[in-house]
């Protein structure tokens, strides 16, 4: 079975997913990444230049490619993967959802801090910025918390606190 890391953009599922999968001894596969490598462009390129729909359609593509998979990964999910019910399939039947939440304060911080994003991350709705990750979570949230078998709050948290607490969750389902 797979754990795949769902939560908001900023929420930290790749850099957790990277260090839990060496320390499951899995392999490490980030969605948005193999889009980006498949198509040769950002995420921020892809929705410009095709649109949100294109790029839905990419995602859901890549995540039944990896939901087919036969060795189990740790896969860190792009933050809207959760929007699409044949996604949101594929993740019950081949994993577990681990839920990497942090408030909306704590979020847009990390985005803010991270220098990729704007050139990487697509602004989702008209307004950007806090007000965005507030009206992009409400929608989300509920989502993200039926899909989720955990539920991991990381605003104070470090990185191998949060693989700390995933991993004694992991050891509690054997």
């Amino acid at each position: 079975m797979h754990l795949y890391l769902i939560g908001y953009r900023g929420s930290g599922k790749s850099t957790v997913g990277k260090t839990l999968a060496t320390r499951l001894n899995r392999i490490f596969i980030d969605t948005d990444s193999q889009i980006e490598q498949i198509t040769g462009k950002t995420i921020r390129e892809i929705f410009t230049e095709q649109g949100e729909p294109a790029f839905r359609l990419l995602e859901e593509r890549e995540i039944s490619r990896v939901a087919n998979m036969k060795l189990p990964a740790v896969v860190a999910l792009g933050g809207g993967a959760i929007l699409s019910l044949a996604n949101r399939e594929n993740l019950q039947t081949s994993g577990y959802c681990v839920w990497l939440s942090a408030s909306p304060g704590k979020l847009f911080a990390r985005i803010c801090a991270d220098q990729n994003s704007p050139t990487l991350r697509p602004n989702l709705t008209n307004s950007g910025g806090y007000a965005e990750v507030e009206a992009v979570l409400a929608v989300r949230e509920p989502i993200y918390c039926k899909l989720a078998s955990k539920m991991v709050i990381t605003d104070e948290k470090s990185p191998d606190e949060v693989v700390e607490e995933i991993l004694d969750w992991e050891k509690s389902l054997a």
